[in-house]
């Protein structure tokens, strides 16, 4: 089989995980390598086209370097890059976002390839030493001291046979974003205020079965569009995103989904709403949980809402305990242990993102964006640092890494902080 690469760290999945972690990595000087399946990187918030970027600014502050230099280069772009700051994050031009993430990647020396994904794990002896990449030029091997795996559904770890857990029969729906215009925006986003989607959904709901209960009309960074993320899949079903088959009923089912939604608009929203169009729907059905890996420890429910402080933190989770349209409720700023992000029993690999070790509730705690960058971070510098050290990562000295993170502008304290600015 062909070499493709030897790094010392590999990054699996670009998503804000893969990113932060590839960035965590590659700052600290480590020969860091990015894989990503899609054509582009951003994860979901590049291809939910225009879903907010949560808790990247908690209450307008800084998270790290690395969030800040994701931001400071999409915010170079200017007014057509990005749309609304505010409380803890922003709504932007996925476009600019797509480029924005490759200037920072540049900027930090890190090696990509997009249009490679990972099909299998490389493993000797109990220890992930790299995976096998499906090409245009067929497999490839891309070997690797340490992986981190970002891929949001725990494939790398799934594929090493490292333990996971996944909550079959209550796994949070599945959405496909949309853009519509040809609309005026500011009547449009009124007529939901006053309830219309929920009017109009009782009287199109007999002609289009497949519509939500109700959606929004959110703003979107070109003049007379408008984004839209709702409640999916929800009503239809629980559906596994690791099952070839159910993934894909989730997302032939969720583009006709789209399609009934600006029908039902146009035919059912009256004079504000009926010449509106629909003009993109996201590059794939956005997954909100599958995989998680067991790790040396499971996050919970109560560390979320009690906020948690642990002694080996190496990052932060801020925002609501959120299962997607199901349920919402308030927790408190809370600790992610080292521990969370070292699979139970496999060496050479560390999990980020929405797929780090934790419980089907504590999952939805953690799994906006700035926080899955947070946990990316703090597992790429890990991982550079026992590759240089010829460590694995479960012998990593914490302390070490914690002053690492803060130099590198984490906070390590804010956990059991509420959040006010939360509305």
């Amino acid at each position: 089989m062909k070499a493709l690469s030897e790094v010392e760290v590999l990054v699996v999945g670009g998503g804000p995980a893969g990113i932060g972690a590839a960035m965590g990595s590659a700052r600290l000087g480590a020969k860091t390598l990015l894989l990503e399946r899609h054509a582009f990187f951003g994860g979901i918030a590049s291809f939910c086209v225009g879903m907010t970027m949560n808790q990247m600014l908690p209450a307008g502050k800084s998270r790290s370097v690395v969030h800040d230099l994701v931001l400071d280069k999409l915010r170079a772009y200017g007014k057509q890059a990005v749309c609304i700051v505010r409380e803890h994050g922003l709504r932007c031009n996925v476009e600019f976002l797509k480029v924005a993430i490759l200037d920072a990647l540049d900027e930090v020396g890190c090696k990509y390839f997009v249009h490679a994904q990972a099909i299998d794990a490389l493993v000797t002896a109990g220890r992930v030493t790299g995976v096998i990449v499906a090409t245009k030029e067929g497999p490839a091997e891309v070997r690797a001291d340490v992986v981190v795996d970002c891929t949001g559904d725990a494939d790398i770890a799934f594929f090493s046979g490292a333990e996971t857990m996944k909550e079959e029969g209550a796994l949070s729906p599945m959405t496909l974003c949309l853009n519509v215009t040809n609309v005026n925006v500011e009547r449009a986003r009124a007529f939901v205020r006053e309830a219309g989607i929920k009017r109009l959904v009782k009287q199109a709901r007999r002609k289009f079965p497949l519509i939500p209960n109700s959606w929004g009309l959110a703003r979107f960074p070109s003049s007379n569009c408008l984004y839209i993320n709702h409640a999916g899949t929800r009503d239809h079903g629980v559906f596994d995103g690791t099952s070839l088959e159910e993934l894909t009923r989730a997302e032939c089912l969720s583009r006709r989904q789209a399609v009934q939604m600006v029908q039902a608009m146009r035919q059912f929203g009256g004079e504000i709403l009926k010449d509106i169009e629909l003009i993109t729907t996201g590059a794939q059905i956005g997954v909100r949980e599958t995989r998680r890996v067991k790790g040396l420890y499971v996050l919970t429910e109560e560390d979320a809402k009690s906020g948690r402080k642990f002694e080996d933190a190496v990052a932060w989770r801020s925002g609501f305990l959120a299962i997607g349209f199901v349920r919402r409720e308030r927790m408190k700023i809370h600790d992610v242990p080292y521990r969370a992000i070292i699979p139970e029993k496999m060496d050479g690999m560390l999990v980020a993102g929405r797929c780090i070790s934790a419980t089907h509730a504590a999952a939805s705690a953690g799994k906006s964006m700035g926080n899955c960058m947070g946990t990316g971070h703090a597992a790429g510098v890990a991982a550079a640092m026992a590759s240089r050290q010829g460590i694995q990562p479960r012998k990593l000295d914490i302390v070490r890494l914690q002053e690492a993170l803060r130099r590198d502008g984490v906070d390590l304290d804010r956990a059991g902080h509420s959040q006010e600015y939360l509305k």
